[in-house]
This record gives C-alpha cells, sequence and structure tokens, in this order.
C-alpha cells in the first residue's frame, strides 16, 4: 500500500506541475465587416484582417517566445524525477541495499539477492558564468523582436498604401465608366438625328453607317469599363482578405492625405528591421567569442530511495562546483566567429543597399506628383475644351454643316479627354499615397493627417 501511495503521489504531482505549463488557449474575435466601404475603413481592416498581417503578428510573438527562452537561461533549472525499479543484478542490488541503509555483515556480495527500489529526486543546477553567452543570446532575442516588430510596421505601411491605390483604382474605373456612359448617350442622340435627317434625304448612308458603327465601339467601351469595374472591386476584396463581402463604396466624403512636409527615409521601418537585425547579429558575434571562455556551474539534489523487499529507506543530498574549459575543439569557435562576422558585414551591406533604394523612392514619389499634378492642370483644360467643342459640333451637325466623321472624331476627343483627366485625378491620390508611404508615413493616422473635403461627389473634389 505505502509503494502505491508513493507512485499516485509522484504522479499527481507531474501532473499538476505539467497542467501549470501548459499555455492557454487563445480565443480570436471576429472582425466586423463594414456594410459600406469608405478608404479609412478599408486601411483599418486590411491592417486588421490581411493574411500578411496575420503572419507577420504571428512571427512577432515568435520572437517574443524566443526571446522568454533566452532569458531563461538566467533562471535556476529544477528537475523532479520518480522511478521504481526491481533487480537482482549484484551490482545495482548492493546500491539499492546501501542507498537503503539495510547493510549487514551477512550480505553476500556476489548473490545479495533480489531488492526493488523506487527513487524520487530533486536537482537544482544553475550557470554561474559562460563567458557571456547567454548575455549575447538574450541582447540578439530581443533585437530580432524588434525585427519583427518593425516588419509588422513595414507590412502595415504597405497594405496602407495598397489599399488606398486600390480605392483609387475603384474611383478610376466608375469615373471612366461614367465617361462611356456620357460617350454612349451622346452617340445615341446623334444618332438619332442621324436617322431622321436620313429620312429626310438629308444624310448619305455611309455617313449613317459610321455612326452606327461608332456607338457599337462605345457600347464594346462600355461593357469593358463595367468589367474593369468589376475587377477592380473584387480584386479590393481579395486584398483585404476577403472572399466575398460588401461591394458598396462611400464616395461622397473624399478623404484626401495631406502631403507630407519634407519626407525622409530615415523613418522607414525597413531601416528599423534592419538596425534590429545588425544588433543580432553584432551580438551573435558576441555570443560565438564565448566559446574561448570557460564555465561554471552551481549542482544541489536531493534523493529519497524506498524498498519494499529489505524495507529499507535512505535520504540523501549532493552538492557543488563544476568548472569546464575547452582547450581544442578542431577550430570550431575560430570557424563560429568567421561566419557571425560575415553575416554582420552582410547586414550591414543590405542596410546600404536599401537606404538608396529607399532614397530613390523618396526622389520617384516626388516627381511622380509633380507629373500627376500637371497633367491633372492639362487634362482639365482639355475636357473644358472637348466638351464645348463637343457641344458645337453636335449643334453643327444638326444643321448638317459637318459630316459624321467629323462628329466621331470630337466624340473621341471628348471621351478621351475625360478619361485621361480620370487617369491624371487618380495618379495624384496614388503619388500622394506613394510619398507618404517613402516617407515612412501612415495613411490615415489621424485628424492632422487627413483632410475631408466637403463636396458631395468624389469626381468633382480636384476641381
Amino acid at each position: 500500500m505505502s509503494m502505491r501511495y508513493f507512485l499516485l503521489t509522484a504522479l499527481c504531482c507531474l501532473g499538476l506541475f505539467f497542467s501549470l505549463q501548459a499555455p492557454a488557449r487563445s480565443v480570436e474575435t471576429a472582425i466586423k465587416v463594414p456594410e459600406t466601404w469608405t478608404v479609412v475603413e478599408a486601411v483599418r481592416f486590411a491592417i486588421a484582417n490581411s493574411p500578411d498581417s496575420s503572419i507577420a503578428r504571428q512571427r512577432i510573438t515568435a520572437a517574443q517566445a524566443a526571446v522568454k527562452q533566452a532569458n531563461s537561461a538566467f533562471y535556476p533549472q529544477v528537475d523532479l524525477s520518480a522511478s521504481y525499479g526491481q533487480t537482482t543484478n549484484p551490482m545495482y542490488s548492493f546500491g539499492n541495499i546501501l542507498n537503503q541503509r539495510t547493510f549487514d555483515q551477512n550480505i553476500d556480495f556476489n548473490d545479495p539477492g533480489r531488492t526493488d527500489n523506487l527513487n524520487m529526486a530533486a536537482t537544482l543546477s544553475y550557470r554561474l558564468y559562460n563567458g557571456g553567452h547567454d548575455e549575447a543570446g538574450l541582447r540578439a532575442a530581443k533585437s530580432n523582436e524588434n525585427a519583427s516588430q518593425a516588419e509588422l510596421d513595414a507590412v502595415h505601411l504597405q497594405l496602407g498604401f495598397e489599399v488606398v491605390r486600390m480605392f483609387c483604382a475603384i474611383i478610376q474605373s466608375e469615373e471612366n465608366l461614367q465617361a462611356r456612359l456620357s460617350a454612349t448617350k451622346a452617340i445615341n442622340a446623334s444618332l438619332k438625328v442621324a436617322g431622321a435627317r436620313y429620312e429626310a434625304g438629308d444624310l448619305l448612308k455611309a455617313d449613317l453607317l459610321n455612326l452606327e458603327v461608332y456607338q457599337s465601339r462605345t457600347d464594346e467601351n462600355l461593357i469593358q469599363a463595367r468589367h474593369a469595374l468589376k475587377l477592380a472591386k473584387r480584386g479590393f476584396l481579395n486584398l483585404l482578405g476577403l472572399e466575398d463581402g460588401p461591394l458598396d463604396f462611400d464616395t461622397a466624403c473624399d478623404v484626401q492625405q495631406q502631403l507630407p512636409q519634407n519626407p525622409s527615409y530615415d523613418n522607414r521601418p525597413e531601416l528599423k528591421n534592419l538596425d534590429s537585425v545588425i544588433e543580432a547579429a553584432d551580438a551573435v558575434v558576441r555570443q560565438t567569442y564565448s566559446g574561448y571562455y570557460p564555465t561554471a556551474d552551481l549542482f544541489a539534489g536531493y534523493q529519497v530511495d524506498k524498498g519494499y523487499e529489505l524495507d529499507g529507506a535512505g535520504n540523501s543530498w549532493m552538492a557543488g562546483l563544476k568548472v569546464n574549459y575547452n582547450l581544442f575543439n578542431g577550430h570550431r569557435t575560430s570557424a563560429a566567429i568567421a561566419q557571425a562576422k560575415a553575416r554582420l558585414a552582410e547586414a550591414r551591406g543590405q542596410k546600404r543597399k536599401l537606404s538608396l533604394a529607399i532614397n530613390f523612392e523618396v526622389v520617384q514619389a516626388r516627381l511622380a506628383l509633380e507629373q500627376a499634378e500637371q497633367r491633372l492642370a492639362v487634362t482639365k483644360k482639355m475636357v473644358e475644351q472637348a466638351a464645348e467643342s463637343g457641344r458645337l459640333s453636335r449643334a453643327r451637325f444638326k444643321e448638317g454643316v459637318i459630316l459624321s466623321s467629323d462628329l466621331i472624331d470630337v466624340e473621341n476627343r471628348l471621351t478621351d479627354a475625360m478619361v485621361r483627366k480620370t487617369m491624371a485625378q487618380a495618379s495624384r491620390r496614388i503619388a500622394i499615397a506613394d510619398l507618404r508611404r517613402a516617407g515612412g508615413l501612415q495613411q490615415f493616422q489621424g485628424p492632422e493627417d487627413t483632410v475631408r473635403t466637403s463636396d458631395n461627389n468624389l469626381r468633382t473634389a480636384n476641381k
């Protein structure tokens, strides 16, 4: 009965210990999908729900766990063990007899008989010194955690820009569709006039056919514009990590980002990520040098031995200090140092390369914004001129002054001007968003970073 009691007690203690060490399950909460999308809500939703954000957050969790693992080296290690066995082996049986304090002069050393032993032990060990290996490992782990956080910031930065760019693409597709609808409406009206003139004998059959062919072309362009709008909306959902969802977009209130003042690439999280990578690589170099230093460990243990065959019991303890120094390991330490230094130099070279690339991105974004603003000014004037020319040409065609081919050319120029203006407006919005991204700024951080226009129609926001 006593043996069962000891075994059950040991198993219960171990089970309770492992249950306390088991991590708690995390409960993920669902993210609410808005019924109508605005660009600000879309950016926030993408940051919270996108697979890229989820992957980056899991990397942060893994890096935090690595920090805990590295930090565990600074705590003492405690082990508990329990075992029970029987043997007729003379050496083990004699050891059981000594541990249980049942030795007498009548024992036959060659055949001590069958013995059993219930052993329960607790051991404690603590590393006093290992040449700075653990300190460097902890510093590397913390640097890797900072690198993971900077990686998440970089993902959010890129996601914000991509969402704004996709939102602008949807607006551009809608405006392009409106331009195609206007062209279709205009040619349909002109075709009615041409039909009336043809019935009155005032228009040639060839001119009427030219207008009908142009009508078919505008219908084809209208079909393509509708398809492009549907495709842009589906791509928008995919960017937000949604297989399906609402496709209603609130464009009644435009949100324009403020132009960043003197944007610089110093705030880019990609550079902060590489700074942390360099710090981690430098810590690894220091860690490899610990191979040239000795290690010192403190240890202590206490054990209980209980036998039922001989009805003996005994307790014992042991404590001491262990020092170890490796005289030669086949140049493994020097090779590890050389490898760590090479990786540190590589990380520094990557930072220099990235700095040059990001600086070019900032310059490129500035030039793109200048170009977009110039294009927008030109296309606004182009639309005004083409609209007036179209109005006059339709009136002249109604009076029979110009041919249908001339009217088709005018309508083509008007549609082209409207489409170009739409592209210039979208390019300007995208250029501003790209300049914020290049300068390391989130698209929407607070009221000071956004300007809400009061226009009811998004398409007149830049007029």
